[in-house]
């Protein structure tokens, strides 16, 4: 049974005056707590128009952006999602409390003394509800590697809630997760389509990126109803909204890894009268502070186990850094760790003689980029950078300059000019990993993993039989297919 707290116990006013407040305010008594909207996103990087890119029609993330905050530096701590809202909803990186590996079956409850952020809000007296996209009939993703303690929330709509009472509500929105869904309203023209330096020019690649940012617009529109719906409501005035995506994009390079495209989300707020209009934040920001902060706001004392930083309100913290982990995805073991400051990115690969192309059935089966890759290498068709995925093994260190580098492609690992630098952010790292207590050194059960390669297995048998392809099909072959599929009108 969850222990009730004394509401009374919580603390009732918070003088809030960090940057991105409009006027430092103090809640009454007698003013209701805020609502508190979770947006989430599945796969999405700052694809958005708001964000700068060129191609992507998204109004009402715009729209949300021009009346709240816009924070350009967002990052998840993991780049796949279970470990990543394992985190977030727990305001702990995934490493320090042992839900770090992928989809974990064996699950186990959280540590003691350590809750799911909606617990507080339980205890609070809020209502707590997560909706699967537009079905709020329906239960949203929660994809934690832990049993929580209890009920997590109270069902699936804000409007199920007494009258006067509170929610914590969070939508969980699929769209733009593998197999995108193409946007027949605003078309993207794949020729338009301007890929980066370490995916070679393949109109395969090319529509395949055109209909993630397809989806992106499908899914600004669903996010558009959500809001109209809070406004139908009469509750925009007094909701806290929240958008962000959970981990980034389904792309090489991307999700599954640290590089920029994996970790790098898009993040909005809003809060009417509370935070400036149209406010563009710079400062570091892990997913996890979001629960921190979250709890802040609403005046709800923050946990001191949390390794989330509240960004707004009186407890404001700044980060120097963020960190970022990897480790085993799906049926497929590695262990990486990243470091990054505004300017820095330090990378540690510690199973550096797995490399990038080692199996995994989900980017087998989904990713028509990996044969596209095959084939190109096979041919000789890749350039160096674009080369590197094809590489036996990883390096053991990476470094990259993101202020010059943004694509991450030169490695200053070796670069005598960089040396500081790289032992600074090193030594932060290793302090990192040893004040956490990072739980990725400790083997996973093998059972747990032959699991998991068993299963994917099958699923990629099932996969090669429905789409009439020989079990281990050739680069060319299995390029043929995804060129019938999304260039020859049969998506």
């Amino acid at each position: 049974m969850r222990k009730k707290m004394d509401r009374r116990s919580f603390i009732r006013t918070s003088a809030v005056a960090a940057a991105g407040f409009s006027f430092p305010f103090i809640r009454c008594s007698r003013e209701p707590m805020p609502h508190i909207l979770w947006i989430i996103s599945e796969d999405t990087s700052p694809d958005l128009g708001c964000y700068g890119h060129p191609l992507v029609q998204t109004p009402h993330l715009d729209r949300l952006a021009e009346e709240g905050i816009r924070f350009t530096h967002a990052f998840s701590t993991a780049p796949v999602c279970s470990p990543s809202r394992s985190a977030l909803h727990t305001g702990m990186v995934q490493t320090s409390v042992g839900v770090h590996q992928h989809r974990t079956r064996d699950k186990k409850p959280l540590p003691d003394g350590v809750h799911v952020i909606t617990d507080y809000f339980h205890d609070a007296g809020y209502y707590t509800s997560n909706a699967s996209g537009l079905q709020f009939d329906t239960p949203g993703k929660t994809d934690w590697n832990f049993i929580p303690d209890g009920d997590a929330f109270d069902g699936t709509d804000w409007r199920d809630r007494q009258p006067g009472q509170s929610f914590f509500s969070q939508v969980n929105m699929r769209l733009t997760h593998r197999p995108f869904e193409r946007d027949s309203q605003n078309p993207i023209d794949p020729e338009q389509v301007e890929l980066p330096p370490i995916y070679p020019d393949h109109p395969v690649l090319r529509r395949d990126w055109a209909d993630y940012l397809e989806s992106i617009q499908v899914l600004d529109r669903q996010i558009g109803q959500v809001l109209s719906r809070l406004e139908e409501d009469g509750l925009a005035e007094n909701t806290v909204v929240f958008y962000f995506g959970d981990h980034g994009s389904p792309h090489l390079w991307a999700k599954q890894w640290l590089y920029e495209g994996g970790i790098r989300v898009p993040f909005i707020m809003r809060w009417p009268k509370r935070l400036k209009a149209g406010s563009v934040d710079d400062r570091l920001i892990s997913l996890i502070d979001i629960s921190a902060t979250v709890l802040s706001l609403a005046g709800i004392p923050i946990p001191g186990y949390m390794e989330g930083r509240p960004f707004l309100g009186d407890q404001t913290e700044e980060r120097e850094f963020i960190v970022a982990a990897r480790d085993r995805c799906d049926e497929t073991v590695d262990r990486i760790r990243c470091i990054r400051d505004h300017q820095y990115k330090y990378i540690r690969n510690f199973m550096p003689n797995r490399p990038y192309t080692q199996f995994n059935a989900y980017k087998t089966n989904q990713y028509p980029a990996v044969p596209v890759f095959e084939m190109l290498h096979k041919q000789g068709k890749l350039n160096a950078v674009q080369a590197r995925f094809m590489a036996d093994r990883k390096p053991e260190e990476e470094l990259y300059d993101l202020n010059r580098d943004p694509f991450e492609t030169n490695n200053l690992v070796e670069d005598p000019l960089f040396q500081d630098i790289l032992d600074s952010l090193r030594g932060k790292l290793n302090a990192w990993i040893e004040e956490t207590g990072d739980m990725g050194a400790i083997p996973e059960n093998p059972d747990e993993i032959e699991y998991w390669k068993a299963l994917h297995a099958n699923n990629n048998r099932t996969y090669m039989e429905n789409k009439n392809l020989p079990l281990h099909p050739t680069p060319e072959q299995h390029v043929a297919y995804w060129e019938k599929r999304l260039l020859n009108g049969s998506f």
